[in-house]
């Protein structure tokens, strides 16, 4: 599908392609936090998934001059503050999602997936990123698209890390509620640490994040309580 886009782009006349990257792509790091000179191993099948479309577009770029900003994610949460619009996924996978369906009694309990990883208390840690900041990242990238004409790539992220034990916590202290919880066995492909070197972001964008995990978490909150069904109890 990629492909298909890009050669309705070249018949269109269109050279400037802006693509929703992954973290994913890095796999284990070698080092924390990860910015974007990172060796690209993916440990799994999504990031690998996001590196061949990373790989096709620069190709294009080659063959048809085709400028492109790679915006690599790392985790994307929160909903949009007033309310609108908020992660409706079938099937969710996402933590903060997850955890609110818990603390609703919409998901009987949650599970964490290893807690045995070298990390302070056991569990992944990860870094979130609001929706918000990742939009107002496109719009910049854009801009810079219009004025620099070349190519780059950025990590979206806080830079800070947050175990999973930390989000369940901060997920209670928000939704007010105890959120049962069941360790079970590690995932394949899930890396201990990924966090975000965000420095080539702040200096070339001027993009910098204004959410924290505190309000990133009270967004997602206050979207799930008024649609606990998702885009269902939409009218």
């Amino acid at each position: 599908n990629t492909i298909n886009l890009l050669e309705v782009m070249l018949e269109a006349g269109i050279k400037k392609f802006v693509f929703s990257s992954s973290a994913a792509t890095y796999g284990n790091p070698v080092k924390i936090p990860i910015d974007e000179a990172h060796p690209q191993v993916p440990c799994n099948p999504y990031g690998l998934s996001k590196l061949f479309i990373e790989q096709i577009v620069s190709t294009y770029e080659r063959a048809y001059g085709i400028k492109h900003i790679y915006l690599r994610y790392f985790n994307a949460a929160g909903a949009d503050p007033e309310g609108r619009i908020g992660e409706d996924h079938y099937p969710e996978t996402h933590i903060i999602p997850l955890l609110i369906l818990t603390a609703l009694g919409i998901k009987k309990q949650f599970t964490v997936f290893g807690n045995d990883y070298e990390t302070s208390d056991g569990t992944c840690i990860r870094d979130y990123v609001h929706v918000m900041d990742i939009a107002d990242a496109h719009v910049k990238a854009l801009e810079f698209m219009d004025t620099e004409k070349r190519s780059e790539e950025f990590n979206l992220g806080s830079s800070m890390g947050y175990s999973v034990n930390e989000i369940i916590s901060k997920v209670e202290q928000v939704s007010g509620k105890k959120i049962p919880v069941e360790y079970t066995e590690r995932r394949e492909g899930d890396p201990a640490i990924l966090i975000a070197g965000c420095k080539k972001a702040r200096e070339i964008l001027g993009w910098r994040p204004h959410y924290s995990i505190e309000k990133t978490i009270m967004t997602a909150w206050e979207w799930h309580k008024k649609y606990p069904k998702g885009f269902k109890d939409v009218k």
